[in-house]
């Protein structure tokens, strides 16, 4: 059983859509015990990263999350609410990867819009969530804040500059982009993620 984590932020029903459309069934839930007993959990989100902390720490999500032993992949807010700190709200976050969390530049030569909205590629995969895609696929991305590249960086998108597309650690993976909303390349990608033993 999939379970997609429910809380204060967008965008949980486009992931179960998705997941239907590659055949896979799954419970959107805030239920602790649906959550640990899952096979694998999604942790989507689409809003502000102070709001969505406050919701999951006075309903023990964030203790739980931190917890989980199965697959979870983190998408957009879920990646970035997986870090250790984001500028948005100053807020203190999950800390399950190393990074901090950061508002795209607005000076220097690249006169960018922000939020980035729209297709982008990825590229450097050093992960199974990748595999059989081509270097350079491209992903749809609505955001203003970003993890830089660390240690734990398993794809880059270029915007402005250099930023994690995505990232692991141990059983917990995320992604900056939308899976749901890219085509055949976030089919793919969601099922490796299906496919983690």
């Amino acid at each position: 059983m999939i379970a997609i984590i429910k809380y204060n932020a967008g965008n949980v029903q486009s992931v179960q859509y998705a997941l239907e459309r590659i055949g896979v069934a799954s419970v959107v839930t805030d239920d602790a015990m649906l959550i640990q007993r899952a096979d694998k959990v999604i942790f989507p989100g689409v809003g502000h990263a102070h709001a969505a902390m406050r919701y999951l720490r006075e309903r023990g999500l964030d203790k739980l999350i931190i917890s989980l032993q199965q697959p979870v992949l983190g998408i957009c807010l879920g990646l970035q609410l997986m870090c250790r700190h984001s500028e948005e709200g100053d807020t203190s976050c999950l800390g399950i990867f190393d990074e901090n969390v950061i508002l795209f530049p607005t000076s220097g030569k690249m006169k960018l819009k922000i939020p980035q909205i729209g297709w982008n590629n990825i590229y450097d995969y050093k992960s199974v969530l990748f595999n059989g895609l081509s270097e350079n696929a491209f992903v749809y991305t609505v955001h203003s804040y970003f993890a830089a590249e660390g240690k734990e960086t398993i794809a880059t998108t270029d915007y402005i500059l250099p930023y994690s597309a995505a990232l692991e650690k141990d059983n917990f993976y995320a992604v900056q982009f939308h899976p749901e909303k890219s085509g055949r390349v976030g089919e793919s990608i969601l099922k490796n993620f299906i496919n983690i033993p």
